[in-house]
């Protein structure tokens, strides 16, 4: 059975949809970012691999959320403005959306569980955690925040075959 991943639809953060059906048949690297945060810094590094490694059919795809310390206060004009002067951002993001609670957005809730972090835990511990899938919509590992995205290049080399 095909995973549902794909099924997911957010608001994109510059207005429209952000249609992860669009990414069927990709390597993706789905991460809850935040502009204000110690680990803002790895928009740099999401970047780099967005732009080494997408036009082999991988993609970056990055979900603002203010949950953690409100490190993500400002409005859509406001992050899309950040994260392209600041770090030239260019892969997707979506509106800003909740990752952990009882109004955490459906993905989130899906990512969790498919990829439980330490302990079992399926709850998001912070800013900048990120998520691997395969081509196939399978989610194939979980990542710490402080796991900086080069990091992960190897992972995503072997997955991109």
């Amino acid at each position: 059975m095909t995973p549902p991943l794909h099924d997911f639809i957010l608001p994109a953060l510059e207005g429209g949809e952000l249609r992860l059906a669009d990414y069927a048949g990709q390597v993706l690297l789905l991460v809850n970012t935040a502009s204000e945060c110690g680990f803002t810094p790895q928009y740099g590094g999401l970047e780099r691999l967005w732009r080494e490694y997408r036009a082999r059919g991988f993609a970056v795809l990055g979900f603002p959320c203010n949950q953690f310390g409100r490190q993500e206060p400002g409005d859509a004009a406001e992050i899309a403005s950040f994260c392209a002067s600041r770090f030239g951002v260019s892969f997707p993001l979506s509106a800003k959306i909740e990752v952990k609670g009882a109004q955490a957005h459906p993905l989130y809730r899906y990512l969790t569980h498919a990829a439980p972090g330490l302990l079992g835990s399926e709850a998001i511990k912070w800013n900048f955690t990120k998520f691997l899938v395969d081509r196939e919509g399978h989610v194939v590992r979980r990542y710490a925040p402080m796991t900086r995205p080069e990091e992960i290049a190897t992972d995503i080399e072997r997955l991109l075959g």
